[in-house]
């Protein structure tokens, strides 16, 4: 009884070495992951009113479409706290910092899980590295230069601007901030589905057959998905569930050549020792 009990606490013992080393690194990346976030806040907060202008685009693009008289004019948002816009400069900031960031912040998270993967495996994820980012700025790009624009003229459309009662839209600076922050992120996020999903498959976690017996099921989460982050109107849910869904079908295909790719593969490895003349 003692010896068995002497041999549990060694194996313990043993584990627990590892188990620390792992804590430790753990600790080290998040420090580097929050130091990189932390210096580039610092960095963006300096440009933080350029930026907010720059996040203004797309409201100053639909004033134009809507009141091209007023194209030369400045277009206004609405402070309605003291510190208002102070605050609205910071969340800039920690915005910007967090895409700036961004890649520090995939290389760690990578690092730490790399040593757990089989060399196949990490040859398989350098690729979705290099495109994860490239689809979020994709995301980040359709939500900048289409949906808001075509959002923002809707909202303007509305607007009464003759008779004894008139109605302006003048939002918020921190709804606004909010509205287009919020989108960009949820975007930037829906349009890593071709690249998770194909990673995905290519481990051989998922396949082709089975998206496409998901579908009514991927369809009630993006709806679900849509309504939950979008503003509460049938055209901002509607502009954002159709590109998901497209993203849904384009994984399918990806998916599908994986598989295709990998069968060649394995049917030439296969025949490449009957082909191998007898001695």
């Amino acid at each position: 009884m003692s010896a068995q009990q002497d041999t549990h606490e060694d194996e313990v013992e043993a584990s627990r070495a590892p188990l620390m080393e792992h804590l430790v690194e753990l600790r080290s990346r998040l420090m580097i992951a929050l130091g990189s976030v932390v210096v580039a806040f610092i960095g963006c907060f300096f440009f933080a009113r350029r930026i907010f202008e720059f996040l203004v685009e797309p409201f100053l693009a639909a004033m134009r479409e809507v009141h091209p008289e007023h194209a030369n004019e400045a277009v206004q948002l609405v402070n309605t706290h003291a510190f208002g816009f102070f605050f609205v400069q910071l969340q800039v900031a920690l915005f910007a910092a967090i895409i700036v960031a961004f890649p520090i912040l995939a290389w760690q998270a990578y690092g730490f899980i790399a040593p757990g993967l089989y060399k196949r495996e990490r040859h398989m994820a350098t690729p979705f590295l290099i495109a994860a980012p490239v689809m979020f700025l994709a995301g980040a790009a359709f939500v900048f230069y289409v949906a808001m624009p075509y959002a923002l003229e809707f909202a303007l459309h509305q607007e009464i601007t003759e008779g004894p009662v008139q109605v302006r839209y003048l939002p918020r600076v921190d709804e606004y901030l909010g509205l287009v922050t919020t989108l960009v992120l949820a975007f930037g996020l829906c349009f890593q589905m071709p690249v998770v999903l194909s990673l995905l498959g290519s481990m051989g976690v998922v396949n082709a057959g089975m998206l496409r017996k998901g579908r009514r099921f991927a369809i009630v989460g993006i709806a679900a998905f849509s309504a939950l982050v979008t503003p509460p109107d049938v055209l901002s849910m509607t502009m954002m569930a159709l590109p998901m869904y497209a993203l849904y079908e384009i994984s399918i295909w990806l998916v599908w050549a994986i598989e295709a790719a990998r069968t060649r593969k394995e049917a030439a490895e296969a025949a490449a020792p009957q082909a191998r003349p007898a001695e």
